[in-house]
């Protein structure tokens, strides 16, 4: 077993690192045990008692649960990806939020009255789930506190976590990192120096209409994909020069979009995963563009002249791993695992239809459907093998 003191004190002694590699993963609901996958991968490739190869550590939504949980454990980094796949590879609809009939009917009998009395003043409904079996389930597996002992420790740089806030329209990354990291401010985007509790957590990762806002301070914040228009940006802030992205959109470029003749108006459950999908996916393709035309400037340039005009920029080494299989199609097969109460629910809103699937694909937290998330995260990570290797300076193999 390691000596995790040893450690510590080996790290304080070792000089600033020449690069520190980000972690940046998004959001998606149980669409976040794909990254867990990639992980699981990442961690055959490191020493066995090696920490974390990620000195910066940025998550928004599920992805800010799996950061942080990799913080709290990023002593071993084979030991903290062991816990992540033991809640992952065993989860199930009740542990995230209530599916048994009385909690659906609590809230399924506060809509119903909003609607028939015309609104309830401040008890109107916010949210369809009731997510405090998530709560407890993060405040029995996560020890916040060993945060910012990796911090001390030089082993961990900085994490943020990022949400949105419902009255000021900003994405707010909530960091918790070294003395000498500075708070930023940009267009309807923020870094706010915090220390990380289970509260930013549940903020973060609050899918609009359908889990409850939180209140931190003086606001209430929801889900840090909305508004996230620049994603990698906290990493940067936070003063990682190589980024590993974990994304969740497949994109299969040879597919060309088709405008099909429909019957009828798209369902509720269609335009649910519709607007989720615009939440939780696009803006991440956005973000790497302008940071790869950035980089291709910044080439071009010689190095005197940046330095001469005193410009700080510098090209920042990206990789990013995305499904190489449609999520929302793995999701269809698997709709059957979702307890009768969340069947008959999302059955009555058009969600068992094919264009209703993206929305099922969010909400599927059962362990058949994770096992198959993590299982492909797995092979795609495997499938850019060296060039994980090369990001992280790890000995390429074959």
């Amino acid at each position: 077993m390691i000596n995790q003191d040893r450690l510590i004190k080996n790290m304080n002694n070792q000089p600033e690192p020449k690069h520190r590699t980000g972690l940046v993963m998004m959001g998606g609901g149980a669409r976040a045990a794909y990254q867990v996958g990639v992980l699981k991968a990442i961690a055959e490739l490191v020493p066995d008692e090696a920490p974390s190869p990620f000195a910066v550590l940025c998550g928004t939504s599920a992805g800010a649960i799996n950061a942080t949980a990799l913080a709290a454990n990023i002593m071993v980094y084979k030991k903290a990806i062991r816990r992540l796949l033991a809640i992952w590879e065993n989860f199930h609809v009740h542990h995230v939020y209530r599916s048994d009939l009385p909690g659906i009917l609590k809230t399924g009998f506060r809509w119903l009255m909003a609607f028939i009395l015309v609104g309830m003043g401040k008890h109107n409904p916010q949210y369809l789930f009731d997510r405090k079996p998530l709560r407890k389930l993060l405040e029995g597996h996560l020890n916040l506190k060993t945060i910012q002992s990796s911090i001390d420790s030089g082993i961990l740089h900085a994490i943020s976590v990022s949400a949105s806030g419902y009255t000021s329209g900003q994405s707010v990354a909530f960091y918790q990192g070294k003395e000498n990291i500075q708070p930023w401010k940009r267009a309807r985007r923020v870094g706010c120096k915090t220390d990380l509790t289970i509260d930013h957590l549940m903020a973060s990762s609050a899918i609009p209409f359908i889990f409850e806002p939180v209140r931190i301070n003086r606001e209430y914040f929801g889900d840090g994909s909305m508004r996230q228009v620049a994603p990698i940006s906290a990493a940067l802030h936070l003063g990682a020069d190589k980024i590993l992205v974990i994304g969740n959109r497949y994109e299969n470029r040879e597919d060309k979009p088709v405008r099909e003749i429909t019957e009828g108006p798209p369902s509720i459950a269609q335009i649910a995963g519709h607007v989720l999908s615009s939440i939780f996916l696009d803006a991440l393709e956005t973000d790497l563009e302008r940071l790869q035309r950035i980089n291709k400037t910044i080439s071009l340039i010689p190095t005197h002249i940046l330095e001469e005009g005193g410009i700080k920029l510098k090209q920042v080494d990206t990789l990013c791993i995305s499904p190489s299989e449609d999520i929302d199609m793995i999701a269809r097969k698997h709709v059957n695992h979702l307890p009768r109460t969340i069947r008959i629910l999302l059955k009555g809103i058009g969600a068992y239809r094919k264009e209703g699937a993206s929305l099922i694909s969010y909400l599927l937290f059962e362990k058949p459907y994770c096992c198959d998330l993590i299982e492909l995260g797995y092979k795609d990570a495997m499938n850019q093998k060296s060039e994980i290797q090369q990001l992280l300076g790890l000995e390429i193999t074959q």
